[in-house]
């Protein structure tokens, strides 16, 4: 196939730099998150309620300054803090501990098993114990209002107020739970408490697993192995059934809000209207194909109106609750796709929409709140390019929108509790990081630190973006390092990376292009490392992503097969030493490339990989597969194991014997069909880890795949 390649203006520029250090293998993986990583200003925070912000330099010394005019001032330094512990007689730190700000005039942080108070206008430290606060608490949440404190302990729910703890929940149990996250992560969910506005109440989730299968993970690390049983609900099969509670702190009484039937669906998206009266609950079907955003009675329970309803052919995926407009507590912000991307609405109470604020073939990507008298909001958008972030106020009254960031590359920003400013870190693949003060009403910018090029001192491989057009004519985004010395009368082996799955965009205007300096260490070895990102990612629009419903596996490898196309028209491309290599979703579609099409590949590594989407959780899979039963034909044809017989070269799997998310029983039934079909791969577990090899023995994974390509490619 032949593809039009377009160059991206302004990120084609290919960057490079002359210098002779090369990475050891901790340099990629340790070091790059440490003494390679750009230099930001650490711990830079706003100071909640002020437009004051606070940052440690040089890992000991804690400045604030006044976002108004820039005045900063020394607060206090690791070596007084550690006098201070002491003169306690308490061991010293190594680093400045993490802080948190009670007010503009003192801060808390933790040190030897206790907590501490630094107050700013006395220079003392002070103890400050949670008396009765339970060392082993779990999924701690504040109430920013009056400091109540919610948490959880052995599946139980409990409020901590002034020493005092009170059980909320008793019942629970491994099979009934309180107060912690439910549906596996999925529809935005975080956590599983939510104060309301008046610190009167405290809503909750309750999940029932007890009809969810037991499945086992196993422990060798005892004598003997130890099956450890969690609840795993897969495609098709009982999930846990979700209820939500209303704890009232004056009467001590919790209600649960009377939801209606089935009792598989969802409940996400939870927000107190800001009276308390009303809680809202975006409630989607198991089909996740209709969401109904409802109103309940806080003190009751009772179901009071449906808003409006979301339908869509292939699924909603509700993200984010409703967001009430401050100055006008009749309004609130909703965010939705349903015209093909994801951008912002003014509503009504009574489920009326307002206007539509935002629009175009571009995400909304992040909302931060809104300005003080409540006339914008506040947003972070791919409006420039999809390999951008950038950032805009949206006037509510007729939605002009006005772009707040400069430059060309990714904003990420922390806003003031009153909107008047940002605390933002800018990079592209130019420049490292950017620490930036902006005026949300002015606009006005100031930079706070520019970070030097930590990598200045080694020898690199030029990066370049751009993009190809796959068979549809759809751009697909591509990112490329050329090995160091890089001679285009040579033909050069390739290492495609590649991820492919919802919820993420591994090619951005960021530094280093998006990618790790595992890329670079491949690079130094004579390596071309390419990524493209495939339909079926994140940041282009509904239609882009919903390409891949009820068929895993194949749009996404056809975009894959584009870029190999791609990479086999450059004459400095050895079209017989392409490997692949993946993890998750990256390891599904690294096996299913050396499966479904074998020959292309001669070397591959997949890591975590799903090989059955039937074993896969049900919020994710049923998302985009549909259930078993509904889809065979889908779930068929993605199915992994039916191509064994297929595979040709060299295939090693990487998984974590610990793995809960997709676990080890993904791979395992693969290497058993490989034996049964008298077909040789490879294989390496991970005994103990999870999902991800983590921590000091991720160098070991990395040098074990870099190896395998040494090796074989």
């Amino acid at each position: 196939m032949k593809n039009r390649i377009t160059l991206l203006l302004l990120l084609a520029v290919e960057v490079s730099f002359a210098q002779n250090k090369m990475f050891t293998m901790k340099d990629a993986v340790i070091n790059s998150r440490t003494t390679l990583a750009p230099q930001s200003l650490k711990q830079l925070m706003w100071i909640k309620n002020s437009t004051w912000y606070s940052y440690v330099a040089n890992q000991t010394i804690l400045f604030k300054a006044q976002a108004n005019d820039g005045k900063a001032e020394l607060i206090v330094d690791l070596k007084t803090i550690n006098k201070a512990l002491r003169d306690q007689k308490e061991d010293t730190l190594a680093s400045f501990p993490l802080i948190s700000w009670e007010d503009v005039n003192s801060f808390i942080f933790n040190a030897n098993k206790k907590r501490w108070m630094w107050i700013t206008a006395v220079k003392t430290l002070e103890k400050k114990p949670l008396l009765n606060f339970p060392d082993l608490a779990e999924n701690v949440d504040k109430d920013k209002k009056k400091g109540f404190i919610a948490y959880t302990q052995d599946y139980n729910l409990y409020l901590w107020n002034a020493g005092k703890n009170y059980s909320i929940t008793k019942d629970g149990n491994s099979k009934l739970i309180y107060g912690e996250s439910v549906h596996r992560n999925e529809f935005g969910i975080q956590k599983g408490t939510f104060w309301g506005n008046t610190s009167n109440y405290l809503a909750f989730y309750r999940m029932d697993q007890s009809m969810v299968k037991d499945y086992p993970i196993t422990d060798f690390s005892e004598r003997p192995a130890k099956a450890n049983l969690i609840k795993y609900p897969m495609a098709g099969d009982s999930s846990h059934q979700v209820t939500i509670g209303i704890f009232d702190l004056k009467k001590l009484e919790t209600t649960y809000l009377k939801t209606p039937q089935p009792a598989d669906h969802y409940l996400t998206n939870i927000a107190f209207s800001p009276d308390d009266k009303h809680i809202y609950v975006a409630e989607l079907n198991r089909d996740q194909n209709e969401m109904k955003l409802n109103s309940y009675n806080t003190v009751n329970g009772t179901f009071e109106k449906t808003l409006f309803v979301e339908t869509d052919d292939k699924y909603v995926e509700p993200l984010h609750p409703m967001l009430f407009v401050p100055t006008q507590t009749n309004q609130f912000i909703w965010q939705s796709r349903r015209d093909g991307w994801n951008h912002i609405y003014l509503y009504d109470i009574e489920g009326k929409l307002i206007k539509q604020l935002t629009s175009g073939p571009w995400e909304v990507t992040n909302v931060f709140g809104f300005s003080e008298d409540g006339s914008k909001i506040f947003i972070e958008s791919t409006q420039e390019s999809p390999l951008n972030r950038d950032l805009y106020s949206v006037t509510l009254r007729d939605g002009k929108i006005t772009r707040l960031s400069t430059g060309d590359g990714v904003n990420r920003a922390l806003m003031s509790d009153n909107g008047s400013f940002f605390l933002n870190n800018f990079s592209n693949i130019t420049v490292p990081t950017k620490t930036q003060l902006i005026n949300t009403q002015s606009g006005k910018t100031k930079e706070l630190s520019q970070a030097p090029n930590p990598l200045l001192d080694y020898k690199l491989g030029s990066l370049s973006l751009f993009s190809i057009n796959n068979k549809n004519g759809d751009k697909l985004y591509c990112r490329m390092f050329k090995p160091i010395d890089f001679d285009s009368t040579k033909k050069y082996p390739v290492v495609v990376y590649l991820y492919g799955g919802p919820h993420a965009q591994m090619v951005t205007n960021s530094w280093l292009g998006g990618a790790n300096l595992w890329f670079q260490y491949m690079a130094q070895k004579g390596y071309l490392v390419f990524t493209l990102d495939n339909r079926g990612s994140e940041a282009r629009g509904k239609k882009f992503e919903q390409a891949t419903f009820r068929q895993l596996g194949t749009v996404e490898m056809e975009d894959q097969l584009a870029g190999v196309d791609f990479l086999k028209s450059l004459k400095y491309v050895d079209s017989t030493r392409i490997g692949v290599h993946g993890w998750s979703y990256g390891g599904f579609m690294t096996t299913s490339l050396m499966t479904r099409y074998p020959g292309v590949f001669k070397v591959a590594v997949a890591g975590g990989p799903v090989i059955d989407w039937s074993y896969y959780e049900i919020m994710y899979t049923e998302r985009y597969m549909d259930t078993p039963q509904s889809n065979k034909e889908g779930y068929q044809n993605s199915n992994l194991l039916n191509y064994v017989d297929k595979l040709q070269g060299k295939l090693m799997l990487i998984h974590g014997t610990s793995d809960d998310v997709v676990v080890w029983q993904h791979s395992l039934k693969f290497v058993k069909k490989a034996v049964d079909e008298n077909i040789q791969l490879d294989y390496f577990p991970y005994p103990g880890h999870l999902h991800n090899v983590l921590g000091k023995d991720r160098v070991h994974l990395m040098q074990k795949i870099s190896n395998y390509f040494f090796d074989n490619l």
